[in-house]
């Protein structure tokens, strides 16, 4: 493998704990054999183990083997990794506490996802998994935390997200709207609900010492897995391509004025301050895509007709529109099952290539205008397409439409799975019962 597994997954590696009032593993300690484990941190019903975090860390080493100079100082990165440890155990306990649940099934998913991620089968992957060190129960344990905490992310935004036709209109008459797209990375210095003076002055103070390093020759990246407090710091803080208008409107006011290259000074937000790095700016473009015309025949199998009868019937419609030349749209009329075109004489109108299936997708474009298609199937029935035309069509404006409704919606959804989160981990009882792993600068975290 090029990359270790690791890459691949939302989170950093857990394992099974084990229950609130155990302080070591009686068995490790009677064989005298393993290393005693204990526990680093309780979390509300949960704890974390010196185990999981050893495993967690390692993980994270892993993905930069290869530049190790990135990462922050050992007690930095464990603080950070514990950190992200603490968020998981409590979105799976509000989960578990919700009747959030994923089945064996749905972890067998999730594996054959990051085989397939990794050019590997589920086996190899296992093999690999093992190969690295690590225990594939754990592997498949994280992938179920992950999952679990995916379904509490829609749980909680989807009755909170509602985007209304004002509100894109107003975006696309926006001037950051039609700014394009930006390429961004970030470092986020946090603070708590309630911030007091000396909660901002340290923050602001960490804030300055991180732009200091990345104007001082540190990479951004460096940078970001070194200072940031977000979520994302540990992947360098890397945001990706997003338009101008999906950014807060003080980060596109920031960015406006900068060039690629650029690290903007700290801009304090709701959540704490932030620094921005313009990575890449590209201008927008217009959405010609292809659309076909075309009309179709459509037998279907049914309790009258088998599946190899269906066949032969579409076969002799074919046959009596190409070798006998009758009217394909009264043959339509009379034989076809498609309720949406027989009456239309099949004509299905003007459509993108995917609009009507993969099937018929693959199809259209292996026709010339005016050519009928050889009986094919899909899981409808047999189909027999006729090509009437192609066109390049302009879908600006509806794309637009549809990228501003998906835009103010994951906006909408970030802000408030993020106070979510923030609310979830101030009202939570953490104690990290290990002095070195407690955060110097708490910001208002339990401990």
């Amino acid at each position: 493998m090029k990359q270790p597994l690791a890459l691949f997954l939302l989170a950093v590696a857990t394992a099974t704990a084990l229950p609130a009032h155990a302080q070591l593993l009686p068995q490790a300690a009677a064989s005298g054999k393993q290393p005693l484990d204990r526990i680093v941190a309780v979390v509300d019903d949960g704890v974390i183990l010196q185990s999981e975090l050893n495993e967690a860390v390692r993980s994270v080493q892993q993905q930069y083997a290869s530049q190790p100079g990135q990462l922050p100082p050992m007690d930095v990165l464990q603080r950070q990794v514990l950190d992200r440890l603490v968020l998981m155990k409590l979105q799976v306990q509000r989960a578990n506490d919700q009747g959030i649940r994923v089945s064996d099934a749905d972890i067998d998913q999730a594996v054959a996802a990051v085989a397939q991620q990794n050019k590997m089968s589920p086996e190899q992957l296992r093999a690999a998994v093992e190969q690295e060190g690590s225990s594939f129960a754990a592997f498949r344990q994280q992938l179920a935390e992950q999952l679990i905490a995916q379904r509490l992310h829609e749980s909680v935004v989807r009755d909170s997200v509602n985007v209304t036709d004002s509100e894109i209109n107003n975006l696309l008459a926006s001037p950051t709207y039609k700014a394009g797209e930006i390429h961004l990375a970030h470092i986020q210095i946090s603070l708590p609900s309630g911030a007091g003076a000396t909660d901002i002055q340290a923050a602001q103070r960490k804030a300055e010492e991180a732009i200091a390093a990345a104007k001082g020759g540190m990479d951004f990246h460096a940078a970001a897995i070194r200072f940031s407090d977000a979520q994302d710091a540990l992947e360098g803080g890397d945001l990706g391509w997003r338009r101008m208008d999906e950014v807060p409107p003080a980060f596109a006011d920031a960015v406006s004025g900068m060039k690629p290259g650029d690290i903007s000074p700290a801009l304090r937000g709701p959540t704490g301050f932030h620094i921005l790095k313009l990575i890449e700016q590209r201008a927008p473009s217009r959405q010609m895509v292809p659309e076909f015309h075309a009309r179709q025949i459509l037998i279907k199998p049914s309790e009258l007709m088998t599946p190899e009868q269906a066949q032969q019937k579409a076969q002799e419609l074919y046959s009596r529109i190409v070798n006998k030349h009758e009217d394909f749209a009264k043959l339509a009329k009379d034989n076809s099952k498609d309720n949406t075109t027989a009456n239309l004489g099949g004509d299905m109108g003007w459509f993108p290539q995917q609009a009507w299936g993969s099937i018929i997708g693959q199809q259209i474009t292996q026709l010339k205008d005016d050519q009928v298609s050889q009986p094919f199937q899909s899981e409808a029935g047999w189909h027999i397409l006729q090509r009437l035309g192609e066109r390049q069509s302009d879908l600006t404006d509806q794309t637009a439409k549809d990228q501003a409704r998906q835009i103010i919606g994951n906006r909408k959804a970030e802000q408030a799975y993020e106070d979510y989160l923030r609310e979830m981990r101030s009202g939570a009882y953490v104690n990290i019962l290990v002095p070195d792993l407690r955060d110097p600068n708490p910001q208002g975290k339990s401990s």
